[in-house]
């Protein structure tokens, strides 16, 4: 699965980013995932099965959404924050499908 985490600038995810690597690592999930910005995203989008926002941009979810024609979800505060990489991973199985 290819998750595309959007955030502000593509900074605070790209730590939580590192989280679902090593998770996904640990646990037999193919997984790629990386991280940006709120502007950037548009270009990027296409190459990923979903988005998944930070809670920072709630703001943008709708947007976003409308954007593209993939899933998109935003990430609970509590896993980011945490970087509960378990519940982000099944976040992204959730809403894809996969």
């Amino acid at each position: 699965m290819k998750i595309l985490l959007v955030c502000g600038a593509g900074m605070s995810t790209s730590v939580l980013m590192g989280k679902v690597r090593k998770w996904a690592a640990a646990n037999g999930e193919d997984i790629v995932i990386e991280a940006t910005g709120q502007n950037n995203y548009e270009s990027e989008w296409h190459k990923y099965d979903c988005i998944l926002t930070g809670p920072q941009i709630a703001y943008k979810l709708n947007e976003i959404k409308e954007t593209v024609s993939i899933p998109v979800a935003q990430v609970p505060a509590m896993d980011y924050a945490m970087g509960n990489a378990a519940n982000v991973v099944k976040l992204a199985h959730d809403i894809t499908g996969k």
